[in-house]
């Protein structure tokens, strides 16, 4: 079991094992008079009609309330929504990031040493992990998803022989549901990579679009959050960004064992979170805000039931690739004849999408398995359906 032969310390690069972390002013005290932080105890340079810039619950703390004090380092009142939210039983085993991408690159600046270690990528996939990767000088080893007939599927086999080659592999990105492809990863195959005995590395599972995999009666069975109490060597992320709709707080969250979480807070910046964030973050994750969020979701998978119906009716339209497990859809634009993906086309049309009809959709044909493809966001009815008008205008 990957419980008894996952070494973390072996894994930790050895000076970020060693790190003792900074130790903030608030660490000690949140309350009193406080001259302990070198802060501005005259207040925020805000015009006096907008000392409080955002509405402020009735339990809002002091630090929350003058901005001119440094937030929470440890946001704890989150850490326990979250913790309820995902069914785990303890607050240890969050870190709260500036969105996802800190999570992401944390991960690598903890487990990857510059120069010498690598990450492993099933393309297509995020942009941020290659990135990440480069900026911190590690390098990224790719073994392609199965994207025959649009199944984007681990290749499990091919991802353990590339493990069992090179010990420098020290991270395994699955993004699940994936980004361009919108497909949940089927479950056994993430547990075949986690028990991987040849494997000593961490294995991150990218769950942002987790919350649009539910069943019909609402429930998401489909996060591997609670796994992390079983496989020490598994750190699942997740967002407030895409199912909450608070893309603009950039309120991410990794979920692990404690002890790579500790880490993780360790190793973060003292104050990563802004009062302001915090405040809005705690809001969505009342039992009211939690309430609104799955109404959302209700609607936009409706929205994306009809999407996808109405984009196979149009003209130029071929398949709907991946398992639409997110709140996207991946639709082929045909060539002229009608018969085969077409990237010029593809771009054409997203082109002309954007600076002559006033709607915005993402270009994909470039991606492994993404020939002549369009990722469309599923909007609101409304907006689905001045996207469709345009497209039958374009493609008819």
């Amino acid at each position: 079991m990957a419980r008894d032969r996952f070494d973390l310390q072996a894994v930790v690069r050895p000076n970020i094992w060693a790190l003792k972390p900074y130790r903030c002013a608030r660490d000690d005290y949140s309350t009193g008079i406080l001259l302990d932080a070198n802060e501005n105890s005259f207040g925020p340079a805000l015009p006096l009609t907008h000392q409080s810039p955002i509405t402020l619950p009735t339990d809002a703390s002091y630090s929350d309330s003058h901005l001119e004090r440094y937030p929470d380092p440890h946001q704890a009142e989150i850490k326990t929504s979250l913790a309820s939210l995902r069914g785990l039983s303890s607050t240890s085993h969050f870190f709260l990031g500036v969105g996802s991408d800190e999570s992401i690159d944390l991960v690598i600046r903890v487990f990857c040493q510059p120069g010498k270690d690598k990450i492993l990528i099933c393309p297509p996939t995020y942009g941020m992990y290659g990135v990440c990767a480069q900026v911190n000088d590690v390098e990224v080893v790719k073994v392609s998803l199965d994207v025959e007939g649009g199944r984007f599927q681990l290749q499990t086999e091919l991802v353990k022989k590339a493990l069992a080659a090179d010990p420098s592999i020290k991270v395994v990105f699955i993004c699940s549901p994936g980004n361009p492809t919108g497909t949940l990863i089927n479950h056994d195959d993430i547990r075949t990579i986690l028990n991987f005995e040849e494997y000593k590395g961490v294995v991150v599972v990218d769950e942002a679009y987790i919350d649009f995999c539910v069943t019909e009666a609402g429930q998401s069975p489909a996060s591997t959050a609670k796994w992390v109490e079983e496989y020490p060597n598994l750190i699942v992320c997740q967002t407030l960004s895409k199912s909450f709709g608070l893309a603009g707080i950039r309120l991410g969250v990794s979920i692990s064992s404690p002890q790579i979480a500790q880490i993780f807070n360790n190793t973060k910046a003292p104050y990563n979170i802004s009062s302001p964030s915090s405040i809005i973050a705690r809001s969505a994750l009342s039992p009211s805000g939690i309430s609104q969020m799955q109404s959302h979701v209700s609607r936009i998978l409706s929205e994306r039931s009809r999407l996808i119906t109405s984009l196979k009716s149009l003209p130029s339209i071929g398949r709907i690739l991946g398992g639409n497990d997110a709140n996207f859809v991946l639709a082929e634009v045909l060539d002229k004849e009608g018969g085969k993906a077409c990237n010029e086309r593809a771009f054409g049309v997203y082109k002309e999408l954007a600076e002559k009809l006033g709607v915005v959709v993402r270009y994909r044909g470039t991606e492994l398995g993404c020939e002549g493809c369009l990722r469309i966001t599923v909007g609101t009815e409304e907006e689905n359906g001045r996207l469709l008008e345009r497209l039958r205008g374009l493609l008819g």
